[in-house]
């Protein structure tokens, strides 16, 4: 395995990523632990994931191949600002799998030692048994995604790849399709998308969603479009989404509410978080316009499943191990540039 190469991520959001826990790897990914794999390990909770589709949530890695690229910038992320300039991406698969292992290792160490943490669960958490593409950035701009999606699958790792849908040409030409492709579906037409989900660089780009939407019925792969639902300003427009959904034909689809955290409480207020009861209602009112049905619920996060049946995932076939001398990433040290 090659060294890590050094980050090229701009050295003042480099250290605002690295003060949020992410660790960063290549020359612009990051991994960060999620709260319900840290629940999984220390309360034996799982996130809905885990409710929906079987995932075990202590076996879960979530990371991103670009943690600062993204050519949407929308309000009610609340991950990190992101670079105002698209950077061709194209780190090497292999190592890029590799190192983010060893960075998630590195992010889990300490809950070796924690009291209620079971010796052989955070033993098995070492190897993850899926990977959460879906941490920062829009992952389709990484030009090696496929062969990235093959590494994983080849060591056995199901693999979720979240994408905002602005590149359907991307969607369209992957070699190997992640285990359930999710596509954020969060406004319910071009006016209210060009005002939530901000492009940066293509006009288009609610166009370009529809045409993503169009090519899901013919991918041979778990599809899920995802609603993210803000209160006063995307929830509701029930039979536009269902136009949209119904164009996708996806397999599942999420309704899921606005959370008012991070940086998009800068844009939103909390009164446009919906209760989960506002979810629920506009789930039930989604389902029989595609033809599905409300399958399951989080209340927790504020989420309900939409489908015509619960299906667990299937771990892809091992025909490759990890090196046994993979180790654990070193810790980084990466401080806010002096002026």
């Amino acid at each position: 395995m090659q060294s890590a190469p050094v980050t090229k991520i701009e050295p003042k959001l480099a250290a605002r990523l690295a003060k949020q826990s992410y660790h960063l790897v290549g020359e612009h990914g990051g991994v960060k632990v999620c709260h319900w794999t840290k629940q999984s390990l220390i309360n034996d909770r799982s996130c809905y994931k885990g409710t929906f589709y079987g995932i075990e949530s202590h076996g879960c890695m979530q990371m991103a191949p670009n943690v600062d690229t993204c050519n949407l910038a929308c309000t009610y992320c609340w991950r990190e600002p992101h670079s105002d300039k698209l950077t061709k991406i194209d780190d090497d698969p292999y190592d890029l799998f590799l190192e983010s292992v060893r960075a998630h290792r590195r992010l889990i160490t300490g809950f070796g030692g924690h009291p209620k943490v079971p010796r052989e669960k955070w033993l098995d958490a070492q190897d993850p048994k899926h990977v959460a593409i879906s941490l920062n950035g829009e992952p389709t701009l990484y030009s090696r995604l496929a062969e990235f999606l093959d590494i994983c699958h080849q060591h056995g790792v199901s693999t979720f790849l979240v994408t905002n849908g602005s590149l359907p040409k991307v969607i369209e030409n992957l070699d190997t399709l992640p285990t359930q492709l999710y596509v954020s579906v969060d406004a319910p037409n071009k006016e209210i998308f060009d005002r939530l989900c901000k492009p940066k660089f293509d006009k288009a780009a609610f166009h370009k969603l529809e045409q993503t939407l169009a090519l899901l019925p013919s991918l041979d792969t778990r599809t899920v479009c995802r609603h993210t639902l803000i209160k006063g300003e995307s929830l509701g427009h029930t039979e536009e989404y269902a136009r949209l959904d119904n164009i996708a034909d996806p397999d599942f689809i999420e309704a899921k509410g606005y959370v008012y955290v991070g940086k998009s409480t800068s844009n939103h207020t909390i009164e446009n978080m919906p209760y989960h009861r506002d979810v629920m209602e506009f789930a039930h009112e989604l389902a029989p316009l595609v033809g599905r049905e409300v399958l399951s619920e989080r209340h927790e996060s504020r989420v309900a499943l939409i489908g015509h049946e619960m299906i667990p995932i299937t771990l892809p076939t091992k025909v490759r191990e990890l090196p046994k001398d993979l180790g654990t990433a070193k810790p980084q040290n990466f401080s806010l540039p002096i002026a």
